[in-house]
């Protein structure tokens, strides 16, 4: 197949999404597949462009100073179109969209699929509602998300009205980036979602359009070889591991004030970077933690940092979908601690660790629980790495080429 992906979310910045491309194009490729990426990015020289043309990674129209947070921005959809039409023809030769992200490159790769008639996938990879109010002050965040949709649905007709409610969509400006992103699903032939949690929250809110599950993976060239079990010795320092985003919906500050109340040693090293970090820094210093901030590193130098870890930890709650981390530290065999209750479908059942609440209280209590049984490092570690292979790009792609097979191909 002839795969063409469009993301917003891809160059020029870290995460789950641009970790999940990367391995899938990878995968897609190694299994025989032509595949190539547009996306977004920060101006580039003519030597950059041509060295990213050689990957088949091409960068389309983009504001030269308009960001969305760090993210950079598409010129309008129709812009995109022109110029992909004009500088790719060979778009029309494709097999499938395969889109990424909900903002301008990718409205322009799903209306592009209906206009060549070519089947297109959206993948919804997060949850834009939560990110919005994040990123966006307090005081702007109900008129940004009505920008935000009104935008959206000059491009994309918006049939599906979602209203405040006491489930997810609690306030206007959530509820209009709810709508945002389940009429954004339902113009595309087919959705994917990384879990099963998901998936049911986009049913609710009236998604229409199969959805399939296909769970992100771990990029085979990075795979760690016969890591050994991680064994915590009596007396001996925690070693914890945070590496997602350092921002509110992570709850890193409810983290360092659950550590606070830790009875034992430990040692926490930080790495990513976001908005909480100069705050989160502050805290640890005021507090005298035992922490260490070391901000965004290359993947080499993270992955050694995660195989020398007893424990890794992910304590946000009711926001992320998958959550790379999680499967990071099953690649190497390292146990997990979580508070969210959805993440139980991410690793396997006995390496984990699911704290009793999401307060900082619960958390500490997990943790010095687990400084008590300093055995439990050891079984759990067991379990991830008996589970580990699963997460591999090549098997997980089979996964996915058998969605495209079954549920496209006959659009073709």
């Amino acid at each position: 197949m002839k795969i063409a992906f469009f993301s917003d979310c891809y160059l020029d910045l870290t995460g789950g999404i641009v970790s999940s491309m990367n391995a899938q194009k990878k995968a897609l490729e190694k299994a025989g597949h032509e595949v190539c990426i547009f996306s977004t990015a920060y101006p580039k020289t003519e030597q950059e462009i041509k060295k990213l043309a050689e990957q088949h990674i091409y960068v389309v129209p983009s504001c030269k100073y308009l960001v969305r947070g760090a993210t950079p921005i598409s010129r309008r959809p129709g812009i995109v179109e022109k110029w992909l039409l004009s500088e790719h023809p060979e778009i029309k030769e494709y097999d499938v969209l395969y889109v990424h992200y909900e903002s301008g490159c990718s409205i322009a790769g799903l209306r592009l699929g209906q206009k060549l008639k070519i089947p297109t996938v959206q993948v919804m990879h997060g949850r834009e509602d939560v990110g919005e109010s994040n990123i966006i002050p307090f005081g702007f965040r109900t008129i940004v998300a009505v920008l935000f949709n009104w935008f959206h649905s000059w491009y994309l007709p918006h049939t599906v009205k979602i209203h405040r409610d006491d489930y997810l969509a609690t306030t206007l400006a959530k509820a209009k980036m709810w709508s945002l992103m389940v009429n954004h699903a339902n113009y595309a032939d087919l959705v994917l979602t990384p879990s099963e949690h998901f998936k049911k929250k986009l049913l609710h809110y009236g998604v229409t359009k199969k959805i399939k599950v296909f769970p992100n993976c771990f990029n085979d060239d990075k795979f760690p070889k016969n890591p050994e079990p991680k064994e915590l010795k009596e007396g001996e320092e925690l070693k914890i591991i945070w590496h997602s985003r350092v921002t509110p919906e992570k709850r890193i500050i409810p983290f360092l004030e659950a550590l606070t109340q830790v009875h034992g040693k430990y040692r926490l090293d930080v790495y990513g970077g976001g908005v909480d970090l100069a705050r989160a820094k502050r805290y640890a210093k005021e507090h005298n933690m035992n922490a260490i901030f070391h901000g965004d590193v290359p993947f080499d130098q993270l992955s050694k940092a995660i195989s020398d870890s007893h424990l890794d930890v992910l304590v946000s709650y009711n926001c992320d979908t998958f959550g790379m981390a999680l499967i990071e530290a099953e690649a190497y065999g390292v146990p997990v601690l979580f508070c969210d209750p959805d993440m139980k479908e991410i690793v396997p059942k006995g390496g984990y660790i699911l704290t009793d609440g999401i307060e900082p209280i619960k958390i500490a209590e997990a943790i010095n629980d687990l400084i008590k049984n300093p055995d439990a490092i050891r079984q759990m570690s067991e379990v991830m790495l008996n589970h580990r292979t699963e997460v591999l790009a090549s098997n997980r792609i089979k996964i996915l080429e058998k969605i495209l097979k079954d549920n496209l191909m006959s659009l073709t």
